[in-house]
């Protein structure tokens, strides 16, 4: 099966799954940002309620997506120059094996975490329709900003997170 007939399938899984599962409201402007645990690629657990008192860049992405693999080398250059800052960035991957990921980020030259969301639960606990999907988390854990779509710049990340990190 080619690689694009593999990402219509994952994507309409996705959206299947979402679909039939409407237990709880998506996520918005203003409102808690839904807690999770997931592991990273490493294998530890990182879970958002433990991250309060610091503001967070949420990314959920996949390694077959083309916007997704657009943006990373904005969201590196964001990791490097705005961790020391304070700010977190946990880039969810929807769906794929770890082998996948990890090829990806080492011929990318990526090195911020990625979570793991094996099963899709905080992708559709997040509501996620399509991907890349952001969101910018203040230290409250309050969702600031929802971005939906691939950014087109470092800049374009900066002018959002300069408001998140003054809150």
């Amino acid at each position: 099966m080619n690689r694009t007939l593999t990402a219509i399938l994952v994507i309409l899984l996705v959206l299947g799954s979402i679909a039939t599962s409407c237990q709880s409201e998506a996520p918005e402007v203003g409102k808690q940002a839904p807690d999770f645990q997931l592991n990273t690629l490493d294998g530890q657990s990182v879970s958002l309620s433990t991250l309060k008192g610091k503001p967070v860049l949420i990314n959920f992405w996949a390694t077959w997506c083309g916007p997704c693999a657009y943006e990373m080398p904005y969201l590196q250059q964001v990791y490097d120059d705005w961790r020391g800052k304070g700010l977190v960035l946990l880039a969810i991957n929807v769906r794929e094996s770890p082998s996948r990921i990890t090829e990806f980020m080492q011929t990318q030259g990526l090195s911020f975490p990625v979570l793991l969301d094996n099963d899709g639960n905080v992708t559709q606990q997040y509501g996620i329709l399509g991907i890349p999907t952001s969101f910018f988390i203040d230290k409250e854990g309050i969702i600031q900003g929802i971005k939906v779509g691939p950014f087109q710049s470092k800049a374009e990340i900066e002018s959002s997170l300069s408001k998140l990190m003054t809150q």
